[in-house]
């Protein structure tokens, strides 16, 4: 079913081949990331913007917790003038590894939900997984907590009709982001624009996001042999989705409420949808969306300008790897002055054409220095980067073309040392359980591959 829907996006995305293909080259897709000079970066907090100097203090404290980098004096200047969100202080940030982890702390929001729950999915099947979450959900709304959900027309095709009806028949407001049958659109039907994002609000005070949609490939943890295999002796996924709580869910709220009101959904009550913000914790983080709608993707730039800034490593772990030029160059770049750059990808995949697209980039990226390695047993979907040990994200963005100029895409950035240990640890666990590929052997695979791959980058672009 998710190579289907791969396909399908892929069909949809050649209605514009008539229109591009007199174009020479790929277009840019970021704006200039040379050093851009401006006022000093200011934090937010429960209370409203920190001074010049506590958000200076704050920001001096985060960059002695890692490794000596310049991500602090160059990286955040220049993500300030790019994305325009702010930078927040007084969270909290769980890490989550796993379905498994991840649904248990969602379903216990769920069921400590007061006022309202918002969730925006790409997909959500119709499976032991789906029937937990909507049985969670109805249970919620019967109990008089408002409940909305954004589910994406291409992600959900192949969940039926009759779960959404008993979602809304219980109450609950559904919303199909840019349905696929031409009689149900609201606005402009715009079929290779899909809500990749996947994003839970509870009461305006936690959030989740990351790269996990609801579905019982999921089910099984990674990292464990005994669960790496489903039931069926299909295997596993290996994702990461983080909980937040603190002033930077007042942030994705804004993003979910715009997306419904973007795509006309029901006119909404008036609820609590901003409470009053009160610190959780004492972590910086970031959000940050992209979408078709904007000049280049600002979870894209900001990679790029991470990357650029990198002094000691770059630690990346990706799930569809279809890498642009601008991103080929920052990787092979960083690689040359120096910086430790790994990779891990997946070894196998639910989509023949990207992963093998991406593959096709391997020997570049092996002479230029950069390490590569492929996630054994399970199938890879994360989508997460560490820097210098102390800049992190964590989210819903693939590095392909599809995320970087056709997908609503949602990340969040994580500063700071003690969040950077827990993403590096992780990191090193899914190192251990990897392959490494080794440049001399690689250029000794088949024909057969190599014919795949370049197969497979023909359509790059529109993957």
């Amino acid at each position: 079913m998710r190579l289907f829907r791969h396909l399908l996006v892929s069909a949809i995305a050649l209605l514009g081949l008539a229109i591009l293909w007199g174009c020479s080259s790929l277009p840019v897709i970021v704006p200039d990331l040379g050093l851009r000079r401006g006022p000093p970066v200011q934090l937010e907090g429960a209370r409203g913007p920190l001074s010049a100097a506590q958000s200076k203090s704050i920001l001096d404290r985060l960059s002695q917790s890692g490794q000596p980098t310049d991500i602090f004096s160059r990286h955040l200047a220049l993500e300030e003038a790019l994305v325009g969100s702010p930078l927040t202080t007084g969270n909290r940030v769980l890490l989550l590894q796993d379905g498994p982890s991840t649904y248990q702390a969602m379903l216990a929001a769920i069921s400590a939900a007061q006022d309202h729950i918002h969730m925006e999915t790409y997909i959500l099947e119709d499976d032991e997984v789906g029937q937990r979450f909507a049985q969670a959900l109805i249970e919620k709304q019967q109990q008089g907590v408002q409940v909305r959900l954004i589910r994406d027309s291409v992600g959900t095709m192949g969940t039926s009709e009759t779960f959404f009806r008993r979602l809304m028949e219980s109450g609950i407001q559904v919303l199909e982001f840019n349905p696929i049958n031409p009689a149900a659109v609201r606005t402009e039907w715009l079929l290779n624009q899909r809500d990749h994002r996947k994003l839970m609000i509870v009461d305006g005070r936690t959030a989740f996001l990351g790269g996990i949609n609801i579905s019982s490939v999921y089910s099984g943890g990674s990292f464990s042999r005994a669960s790496r295999v489903r039931p069926g002796g299909e295997a596993s996924w290996r994702d990461t989705d983080l909980q937040l709580q603190g002033p930077a869910v007042a942030e994705l709220q804004k993003l979910f409420l715009a997306t419904w009101e973007a795509q006309k959904g029901e006119p909404l009550q008036s609820l609590n949808h901003f409470p009053e913000p009160v610190p959780a914790g004492h972590q910086v983080v970031r959000v940050i969306a992209s979408s078709p709608e904007e000049p280049y993707s600002l979870i894209y730039a900001t990679l790029l300008s991470a990357i650029g800034s990198a002094e000691s490593s770059v630690y990346l772990t990706n799930a569809y790897f279809v890498p642009d030029p601008q991103l080929l160059a920052a990787l092979m770049d960083a690689a040359a002055r120096g910086v430790d750059v790994k990779l891990i990808l997946p070894s196998q995949t639910d989509s023949w054409l990207v992963f093998h697209a991406g593959r096709g980039y391997y020997d570049l990226l092996l002479t230029a220095g950069v390490k590569i390695y492929e996630r054994r047993g399970v199938i890879l979907h994360s989508k997460t980067v560490l820097i210098d040990g102390v800049w992190a994200t964590v989210g819903s963005t693939n590095l392909d073309w599809r995320s970087f100029l056709h997908n609503h895409e949602l990340n969040a950035v994580v500063l700071g040392g003690e969040f950077g240990q827990q993403v590096n640890a992780m990191f090193a666990k899914d190192l251990a359980a990897s392959n490494a590929i080794v440049l001399e052997q690689w250029r000794r695979r088949s024909l057969d591959l190599r014919l795949k791959e370049a197969f497979a980058r023909l359509w790059a672009y529109w993957l």
